[in-house]
């Protein structure tokens, strides 16, 4: 009998839930994460977006639509830290564990001996539970036979969703959604399809493989395809040796201004650089890349002459590959950064090297401020209104 063995984790207004986790007495309020007046909103408590808060809203925008809205500023490290001990809870229920961003990953539970459906949704829900019960995050969890279905249950019912699809109801479980759920309809390609009368994902069987055509184009059978809740990926785990570090966000809804998603990059470079000395290892090259709303993406790559364990050799080039990247200078949906080159042996000393070593020597002390969730040591400019 086949079983629903993939589980999709998605934590509910993650970097909120982080903050709230530091302050309890903050839930139930209109909370949000975001920069100053000039800033934007880039996680709103559940509380704020009922009052008409989202993301990325303008700061000076959400204060007007809820006066009352609670601003709360990134905590620099905290959320890298509770995301690593969730996915530490994670791997606790299963080897196989692929973690897709810092607030989402997929599990397979397949090599966990449960042999009914019933004994995966208890070990499921108990996972929930214990996150919370240790963390104080709230997360929703989609559990189906492959990921797509699986992420898709995950995000439907938020927050605390737990929404379970039996393996050969994909397609009735997907019928009645709107069209825009399905991976690759981005907000225009949603409209597109809803002027052809396409709302839902069941329009898209009434209509022939003709007319899909010159709807869709040549993805057409690709779309047929996920909207029968068909994909055959697999969970994919991480190398247990580094060969690189990677990061990314993706934003919950496009942006649009370069000057806040190089910020994002560059907290990203912040956050990796972290991961790199505490492997006691160098990286050598830079790789930005940018994801639009249909899901085409680019990237650009720069390799320094020689490896570095420290930001500055990096903070210079993020702005450069990003436009690089950008090519197609529309709104964005996901921005990433990558280090690779990865060379796992410590610095070699060199000549006129003192001014790199003080800089390595603070970082480190700054990583040791900075870990474990405690508040932030801003030292660099593009985190003063830094949003998250």
């Amino acid at each position: 009998m086949e079983l629903p063995t993939i589980l999709h984790l998605d934590a509910d207004a993650f970097f909120v839930s982080c903050e709230l986790a530091k302050d309890p007495s903050l839930r139930g309020k209109a909370c949000a994460v975001g920069g100053a007046e000039r800033g934007i909103i880039s996680s709103a408590s559940y509380e704020a977006r009922a009052r008409g808060v989202y993301t990325p809203m303008p700061t000076r925008k959400a204060l007007q639509v809820c006066p009352e809205l609670i601003l709360l500023r990134h905590t620099r490290g905290l959320y890298g830290e509770v995301s690593r001990r969730m996915f530490e809870l994670c791997e606790r229920v299963t080897p196989i564990v692929q973690r897709n961003s810092i607030d989402e990953g997929y599990l397979d539970l397949s090599p966990c001996g449960l042999r009914t459906e019933p004994q995966i949704e208890a070990a499921a829900r108990a996972l929930q539970a214990e996150i919370w019960e240790k963390l104080q995050i709230p997360v929703s969890l989609g559990i189906a036979r492959n990921k797509m279905v699986a992420q898709i249950a995950s995000k439907l019912r938020k927050p605390r969703g737990f929404v379970v699809v039996p393996p050969g109801k994909e397609a009735a479980f997907l019928a009645p959604l709107s069209i825009g759920r399905l991976p690759g309809v981005g907000v225009k390609t949603e409209a597109a399809l809803a002027a052809q009368g396409i709302r839902f994902v069941q329009d898209l069987f009434s209509r022939t493989e003709s007319e899909l055509a010159a709807i869709l184009g040549e993805g057409w059978r690709e779309m047929l395809a996920r909207a029968r809740g068909e994909d055959e990926r697999q969970v994919e785990t991480a190398e247990q040796a580094a060969k690189s570090y990677s990061e990314q966000v993706t934003f919950p809804r496009d942006v649009g201004d370069p000057t806040e998603v190089e910020r994002v990059a560059k907290g990203m470079v912040d956050e990796l650089m972290a991961k790199v000395r505490s492997d006691g290892a160098r990286v050598r090259t830079l790789t930005v890349k940018v994801r639009y709303p249909d899901f085409t993406h680019e990237s650009h790559a720069h390799t320094l002459d020689s490896a570095t364990d420290i930001e500055a050799p990096f903070y210079p080039l993020v702005g450069p590959l990003l436009r690089a990247a950008w090519r197609k200078r529309r709104p964005l949906r996901l921005v990433s950064v990558k280090l690779s080159g990865v060379d796992p042996g410590p610095a070699q000393l060199e000549m006129f090297a003192q001014a790199d070593e003080k800089r390595r020597r603070l970082a480190g002390v700054l990583d040791r401020l900075n870990r474990g969730g405690k508040d932030s040591v801003v030292t660099r400019g593009h985190q003063l209104g830094r949003p998250t």
